[in-house]
């Protein structure tokens, strides 16, 4: 019994240590290639630990693109993301605690529509959003990679299901105190629904600080695009030998979404954990 329990811990131990390796590698070789020279970059023999870090890579990445450095386009994906979190927060938190906490007429089928809209992928909707933003005069501008995202269909299932945690005592308490339904969202459900919210935020930061292909559509001008396209574009300034300067760009795409991820992590596990799925 003894040794079944020592060979599963074992187990666990290596295949924890093979995952850590496995996401973890790819992360090493980033940072590794952003402090390197450009010879040590293109040895045939791979150089993992460089001799002397190059942080001047990340300034020459940062100061290289078509528009003479990264700050418009890091400056735009502020925008928009920040745009975007805030705007979901408005659509989102009314309509979850709506399909919480009311009953009414065509409720199930609206909030099945949610679900399949939760399972759709992005992709399906992007030609009808693109000729409707065309007809509305919108393309090659910030707004057509904020207003498709202003609400969210997972903020809204996560939301709901927070909520209806909450005891229905609580609220008519606040009923009693004459808390009118605002006040309750704000001051009552809220507080108690920190970790969803924080799960929320760092899911939005994350998709739409990442996001490649829907701005790469929606633009064409280097002063409305993400900084994402402004880090893919190194490649075309710098050439496909400068893998130094590429790699510190990358990192300086990953680095606001690792202080985000640390920041919120706690509040997912407890998000997860106390949700329930009803």
């Amino acid at each position: 019994m003894r040794l079944k329990k020592r060979l599963i811990k074992t187990g666990g131990v290596i295949m924890k240590l093979f995952l850590l390796f496995i996401f973890g590698w790819p992360f090493f070789w980033m940072i590794s290639t952003s402090l390197q020279t450009i010879d040590e970059v293109n040895r045939v023999t791979p150089t993992f630990f460089p001799a002397v870090l190059q942080f001047h890579n990340y300034l020459d990445a940062w100061h290289s693109g078509p528009a003479g450095g990264m700050w418009i386009y890091l400056k735009n994906s502020i925008i928009v993301v920040l745009s975007v979190i805030l705007l979901q927060m408005l659509v989102v938190v009314p309509a979850a605690y709506a399909f919480a906490k009311y009953e009414f007429k065509g409720k199930k089928i609206m909030f099945g529509s949610i679900l399949i809209a939760l399972m759709m992928p992005t992709q399906i909707t992007f030609l009808p959003v693109y000729l409707m933003m065309s007809k509305w005069g919108l393309i090659n501008s910030l707004l057509p990679q904020i207003l498709p995202f202003i609400t969210n269909a997972f903020a809204i299932f996560l939301l709901r299901q927070y909520f209806m945690q909450v005891p229905d005592e609580l609220i008519e308490a606040a009923k009693l105190d004459n808390a009118g339904a605002l006040k309750i969202v704000y001051k009552l459900m809220l507080p108690m629904a920190k970790p969803a919210m924080s799960t929320i935020v760092l899911f939005s930061f994350v998709s739409h600080w990442n996001d490649y292909f829907w701005p790469l559509v929606m633009t064409q001008s280097t002063e409305v695009r993400p900084l994402t396209i402004g880090i893919a574009m190194l490649k075309n300034t710098e050439g496909v030998t400068n893998w130094n300067t590429i790699m510190a760009g990358n990192l300086i795409l990953v680095f606001p979404i690792l202080i985000v991820y640390v920041l919120c992590s706690k509040s997912i596990i407890k998000s997860f954990a106390y949700s329930g799925i009803k």
